[in-house]
């Protein structure tokens, strides 16, 4: 996985409650195979017609938010099924985080495994970054993971709940199976004094 430390980026406004995985990643894309590219999927239904071509008032199709790294959304984002690929198409894509007020839960813990973070924020929070993200299209947020903080550029900056265990993962880089092979002097030092 790709370490985040500090990200500065374009955030995408998504000024809707319940986005879910279905018009996350579409369920006809589900049989294709990790190697493939869902950020070629992601969001496919809204961002393009049946014929292919794109559909102009979706916000991810406009030029200030075409390579946004960070989405900001309303309340229960991610919920519905709990179809990994849904992270994978964000992640695919280039996004690395996503601040919303609440989340579907296993949309939640999929991220959490796969490099995405979510940040939790209050929705008066989240209501004042999509405020001003729709004033200022393009505007960069800065997501600080060891500061666990998301700041706007004047100075405002509000801070966000993140365990340990997830805040080192990110830091360095690590999915579960990383982790594990990280402690394993620790864990051999327990096999070694453990009495069986």
């Amino acid at each position: 996985m790709e370490k985040l430390s500090l990200l500065d980026a374009v955030a995408l406004p998504i000024a809707r409650a319940n986005v879910d995985t279905d018009q996350i990643v579409p369920a006809r894309y589900l049989q294709k195979p990790r190697s493939a590219d869902f950020g070629a999927f992601l969001f496919r239904d809204l961002r393009f017609a049946a014929d292919g071509s794109e559909v102009p008032g979706f916000v991810l199709n406009q030029a200030p938010y075409r390579h946004a790294r960070i989405v900001v959304a309303q309340r229960n984002f991610g919920c519905g099924s709990s179809r990994e690929h849904a992270v994978w198409a964000l992640y695919d894509y280039g996004i690395r985080a996503v601040i919303a007020p609440s989340f579907g839960d296993i949309f939640a813990t999929n991220a959490a495994k796969n490099g995405l973070l979510t940040i939790a924020l209050p929705d008066t929070a989240v209501d004042a970054l999509l405020a001003q993200l729709q004033r200022t299209p393009g505007l960069q947020l800065r997501v600080d993971v060891p500061q666990q903080r998301v700041a706007l550029p004047g100075g405002t900056s509000f801070p966000f709940e993140l365990g340990a265990y997830l805040k080192t993962c990110l830091l360095e880089g690590l999915d579960e199976l990383d982790y594990t092979f990280s402690q394993m002097a620790h864990i051999e030092a327990f096999e070694r004094s453990y009495p069986y």
